[in-house]
């Protein structure tokens, strides 16, 4: 036996993920953690996810839920899971920059948000896992969302339409709040990793919480690809000792064992670099003059084929903030962004101002685009939901 669940897959940026109304749902949550894992086909130890929807990466698999905002300043209340491929787990501690490029589509497309008029349609969206307001521009015609377009997006194979996010103040500038943008209080820390030696860090908490780690002190260069790190099984756990110690030097975890078993989401770690040419996964050549400085993202313990939507986030943020370990690689901060990553070169922009003595990020601005690829229900067996 199994029960029909309404449910739509779709693009944002360069993930992919299976969106759901909370009233598509059972309510309790432990029952829809089990469910949500069964679509997406975890836990599995093949680690192909082949009896479900999810596409073996961090990138395609997510999982989004919203609902009508409770907030008056918002449209919608949106909320993301990263769900583990090899164990049952869904971590709802963060977000993802790139499908979220998909949730103001999806709330027009299902009710939750009715166009005024056609043009762009400003989308008002609270993402609940980390508390924070994002506004998303979607292109509407007819009332229709527009997805048809000739925005181009390194990481995505096709032309879209655009649609222009904003997210506003990333950061609580408050630090009893526990999401101050500098949790440490310091815009560049000392990582002390036994057999590792030093690592300085910029610890920063905007979009995502993300570590980011010069190239160099990884033994990197910076232009990197998938196929040059996701097989080096040291790397990736000296990297993973690095991400754990960090998420405790933030608060996020008490240990770096509690790190690792139950937030492997956040925090990112990053690294970054001087620009340099490379030729992407594509193929195409990324000209050293076409970018400000080469990063790379590490998500659920591989390296990303692109960059993370929050992981450009967090990068504009500290970018824009001088004395971070990314403003030090661009040689001044600034304020807008062209950096290389795996699949091409992406653009960012922040805006950052002096508040009682400490810098804050006020607006992280990018564009991505989102396209539905299949709607209707999702088949789920029954003894997931007993």
């Amino acid at each position: 036996m199994q029960r029909q669940v309404k449910a739509v897959y779709m693009r944002g940026g360069t993930s992919k993920g299976v969106f759901f109304r909370d009233d598509w749902l059972p309510a309790d949550p432990s029952i829809r953690d089990r469910v949500l894992t069964r679509v997406i086909g975890t836990p599995d130890p093949y680690g192909q996810q082949i009896d479900g929807l999810g596409g073996a990466t961090s990138s395609t698999s997510k999982v989004v839920i919203l609902s009508p905002s409770a907030r008056t300043d918002c449209d919608v209340d949106y909320r993301f899971g990263q769900v583990a491929i090899d164990r049952p787990l869904i971590d709802w501690s963060g977000n993802c920059g790139n499908l979220t490029a998909a949730v103001g589509p999806f709330a027009i497309a299902q009710g939750l948000v009715t166009p005024a008029c056609d043009g762009m349609v400003k989308v008002r969206i609270w993402q609940a896992n980390i508390q924070a307001k994002i506004i998303a521009h979607v292109p509407v015609s007819g009332g229709e969302v527009v997805e048809d377009g000739c925005f181009m997006l390194d990481g995505v194979a096709f032309p879209a339409a655009e649609i222009a996010i904003e997210f506003v103040q990333p950061a609580a500038d408050d630090p009893s709040a526990g999401s101050a943008m500098f949790p440490t209080g310091h815009m560049l820390d000392v990582l002390d990793l036994p057999g590792v030696g030093q690592i300085e860090a910029t610890l920063i908490n905007a979009g995502n919480p993300t570590i980011f780690v010069d190239a160099a002190r990884l033994g990197l260069t910076g232009t990197e690809l998938q196929k040059d790190v996701n097989g080096d099984a040291d790397l990736l756990r000296r990297v993973e000792d690095i991400r754990a110690l960090g998420a405790v030097r933030m608060g996020l975890a008490a240990s770096a064992d509690e790190a690792t078993a139950n937030r492997p989401h956040t925090p990112k770690l990053a690294f970054v670099a001087a620009p340099a040419e490379y030729i992407a996964s594509s193929g195409a050549r990324v000209e050293k003059s076409s970018v400000d400085l080469n990063a790379r993202i590490f998500s659920m313990g591989k390296l990303h084929h692109a960059m993370t939507g929050t992981g450009a986030v967090a990068l504009a943020a500290a970018a824009a903030v001088p004395g971070t370990l990314v403003s030090r690689v661009l040689q001044q901060p600034k304020q807008s962004l062209r950096f290389g990553h795996p699949s091409g070169r992406l653009e960012v922009g922040a805006t950052a101002e002096i508040r009682d003595g400490g810098w804050v990020v006020t607006t992280v601005r990018m564009s991505r685009s989102a396209r539905r690829l299949m709607e209707g229900v999702v088949l789920v067996p029954e003894q997931a939901f007993g």
